[in-house]
């Protein structure tokens, strides 16, 4: 197949990597300096490259922000026949768009990212596959991901946008008040020490993912529990009531188990 890669960040020179010694794979970027470290591929600085190479499926990696606006970009390039894909972890305004793109499409997300996954070790990552994609871009995909030692999810739009108000925005709603409650401490434990590495993790991703996700529709549902949660456990600790403090921490032993 030829698979033409849009954006040569992180993630795009990653797909690069593991798709092009099984397909024709080329990798297009603005900025030519991006394009310095990926091989076995062409390399495409000009969208008027991709009208020759034809491309069968096109693999979406620009960032979150400009996802729509890089189809955009490429639709005059391609063939009706051409798939697109795109692995944005953020979903808003895609459904609308492959509806009238005129394209077959599929929409997925890697459940990792170059910030805390090890790229060359994802045996205990996730992705999701949208449901409401072509067969054959489904079928691709669930090859390549089951390839990667992935676990796999099939959702709706709605699905993954509920799914990622859970497993995303609970933790970096999370990381974001202990950072924003923070004192730096002069001999931090172990324990503070891992949280204040995950919050600056978070913090080196882009401001506009992170706006996103945090903005899904879903997310002020699960901040309620979070504040719900943490006002109990206020109250168990002003209290000082060794019962109720009992309760709730086999409560935590049970829904992380």
């Amino acid at each position: 197949m030829k698979i033409l890669i849009l954006g040569a960040g992180k993630m795009g020179s990653f797909f690069c990597d593991i798709l092009s010694f099984d397909h024709d794979v080329a990798i297009y970027d603005h900025d030519p300096r991006r394009l310095r470290f990926t091989y076995n591929c062409h390399r495409f600085s000009s969208l008027d490259e991709v009208d020759d190479f034809d491309p069968d499926m096109v693999l979406n990696a620009a960032t979150v922000k400009y996802t729509i606006d890089a189809f955009n970009q490429v639709l005059g390039h391609l063939s009706p026949r051409a798939i697109l894909s795109d692995i944005a972890s953020v979903k808003t305004g895609l459904p609308e768009f492959y509806a009238v793109a005129g394209h077959p499409f599929v929409s997925t997300h890697p459940m990792f990212g170059p910030t805390f996954a090890s790229l060359s070790n994802l045996a205990d990552e996730n992705a999701i596959v949208i449901s409401e994609g072509c067969a054959e871009g489904i079928a691709f995909f669930d090859r390549l991901y089951s390839s990667l030692g992935l676990h796999i999810e099939h959702y709706s739009f709605s699905e993954h946008d509920r799914t990622i108000a859970y497993s995303l925005s609970v933790p970096f709603a999370s990381s974001l008040v202990f950072g924003s409650a923070m004192e730096h401490q002069p001999a931090p434990g172990t324990t503070f020490k891992r949280h204040l590495a995950i919050a600056r993790g978070l913090m080196s991703e882009d401001d506009y993912l992170l706006s996103e996700i945090l903005f899904n529709p879903n997310t002020p549902e699960q901040l309620r529990r979070i504040s719900e949660a943490l006002d109990n456990l206020r109250q168990i600790i002003e209290k000082h009531d060794p019962d109720a403090m009992k309760r709730f921490l086999d409560g935590v032993r049970e829904n992380i188990r």
